[in-house]
């Protein structure tokens, strides 16, 4: 039957491990291949020739791998660049020699990417081997899906921390303001979401080009008012020239992108320069929303098993490559939200961006539409069943790239 691999690859979510639990369990259930190997590290250690064998993983720890956060084989941000013909070439004979028939990659915009140019060399050079993609993503910015596995349990954690700092901060009587930055480089979707809490003054999102004088405005007003206001802004908010406004944009991650974090400092020092409150208090969620397995979204965990377990059971069909299993939003009997499973071409899912709608941002940073909250609250919905050790927190396996 010959073997499959499953890597990860880019940032981590929460929920990362549950669609390499859902592929592993796939095959323990209907054995498509003979052994699903890991590969640790991404496409990085794949390279190496870095596997673990997952194919007999017992159910416990498959139970414990999907409430464990980060990337169990381990994560890269290594960019396979078409036309760098010795990787692909190297890529090819180290699924030949490990009997490799499919490799399954989990992971966001890039790593689709990946999926889609694996597909095309292999095409071009008459080979079978074939390549799927398991969306995953804090950032919610791939096109086609309604939504990416990772948002909702980043979105549920990150309205959680929204509102007990919130009632952290109206407890005093001093006046300040607080900025809560949230991660998504292109897109606003995480930090829109907050606005579910109810507690959120003003949004500053990258979709809508950042002018200093109308948001001090804004904010002044809320001080005048109350004596507070609580602000949140995406990591990727810019200026009309695409200027961001934190300072850490002088570096990239090995993706070519801009290695962001700041806004919420930079935020917080210019409204106290400006003199519209004498000071500020800065909340930043950071890696804290991919990682908290304990805020997981049992939506979340649901899905992202799902769709492992779609993409293995999808290639069970010889002519399934170059495709991307997702999430659509459908409708239950009863008018529930309802999950619905599809497949499409990589290249749909790569060099994409789905930015947060603009008919559904308010102006002057007032936060979102009744629609987005309708988009944004089913998908918080429900908690998984946590299993807890001994020593008071959730159990996680011991990470496969660590062994």
């Amino acid at each position: 039957m010959g073997n499959c691999l499953i890597a990860q690859s880019g940032g981590p979510t929460s929920v990362i491990n549950s669609s390499l639990a859902g592929v592993i369990r796939a095959n323990q259930l209907n054995p498509i291949y003979d052994r699903v190997l890991g590969g640790i590290n991404g496409i990085e250690g794949v390279l190496a020739g870095k596997f673990y064998d997952l194919t007999d993983l017992p159910g416990y720890e498959i139970k414990i791998l999907k409430q464990t956060p980060s990337s169990a084989l381990g994560t890269c941000r290594y960019k396979l660049k078409r036309g760098q013909e010795t990787d692909f070439v190297k890529l090819m004979g180290i699924m030949d020699e490990h009997d490799i028939d499919t490799m399954f990659y989990i992971g966001g915009n890039d790593s689709m990417d990946t999926v889609d140019a694996l597909s095309e060399w292999a095409a071009a050079h008459g080979s079978d081997k074939r390549f799927v993609g398991i969306p995953k993503t804090v950032d919610n910015d791939l096109v086609p899906p309604d939504h990416c596995p990772g948002f909702p349990s980043a979105a549920k954690l990150a309205n959680l921390i929204t509102h007990a700092t919130r009632l952290d901060y109206d407890a005093y009587t001093r006046p300040e303001v607080f900025v809560l930055e949230t991660m998504g480089r292109d897109a606003g979707w995480l930090a829109a979401s907050c606005c579910l809490s109810g507690d959120v003054d003003l949004l500053v999102l990258p979709e809508i080009d950042f002018d200093r004088d109308a948001f001090l405005e804004q904010v002044q007003r809320k001080m005048d008012a109350t004596g507070s206001c609580y602000v949140v802004v995406s990591e990727g908010a810019h200026y009309a020239d695409g200027t961001y406004l934190s300072a850490g944009d002088t570096a990239n991650d090995g993706f070519a992108h801009a290695i962001l974090g700041g806004a919420a400092l930079t935020l917080k020092q210019m409204i106290v320069d400006a003199g519209v409150a004498p000071r500020g208090v800065v909340q930043d969620l950071s890696r804290a929303a991919r990682s908290s397995n304990f805020a997981q979204s049992r939506i979340d965990v649901t899905e992202a098993y799902d769709l492992g377990f779609s993409a293995h059971m999808h290639s069970a069909d010889p002519s399934f490559t170059a495709q991307v299993v997702g999430v659509k939003r459908g409708q239950a009997p009863d008018g529930d939200y309802n999950a619905l499973y599809f497949a499409g071409a990589a290249s749909e899912f790569a060099n994409y961006v789905k930015h947060f709608p603009d008919e559904w941002i308010k102006p002057d940073y007032q936060g979102v539409t009744s629609e987005a909250l309708d988009y944004f609250r089913p998908l918080i919905a429900g908690e998984p069943q946590i299993i807890y050790g001994k020593n008071g927190v959730p159990e996680t396996v011991k990470p496969f790239n660590l062994r």
